[in-house]
């Protein structure tokens, strides 16, 4: 996970994607649900909403509240095929693989988990 943290701070120094952090209602999802279910929520967020070769409404797809799974998508980039591309070198114009699946839902998973102060782990 060194890279990926290494990836995630890099991507958190970007002025627009370091204000997002779990506020509220966000953090209360985690917290009530736990990190197992919002993983499978970003399974099911990814698979319709990013997973596509031409997502609908691409760029705009991605709302920035409501589901802690959307907030990490902007804080980590993940939010639409051009910033996969741009800071995840996932090209656009295909369907994304299992393995790069795998790989945003890490990506957003570790956001959300590295959103808890040390020793604090979500449920």
């Amino acid at each position: 996970m060194d890279d990926l943290d290494a990836k995630l701070r890099r991507i958190g120094q970007q002025p627009f994607r370091a204000k997002f952090r779990l506020y509220g209602r966000d953090r209360a999802i985690v917290d009530l649900r736990g990190i197992v279910t919002v993983r499978k929520h970003a399974e099911e967020l990814i698979g319709t909403r990013l997973a596509p070769a031409e997502p609908r409404n691409d760029g705009k797809q991605t709302p920035y509240r409501g589901h802690p799974v959307f907030v990490a998508q902007h804080a980590t980039a993940t939010c639409c095929r051009t910033c996969l591309s741009k800071w995840h070198d996932i090209p656009a114009g295909h369907a994304l693989t299992d393995p790069e699946r795998t790989y945003v839902i890490d990506v957003i998973t570790r956001w959300i988990t590295l959103q808890y102060a040390p020793g604090e782990p979500p449920t």
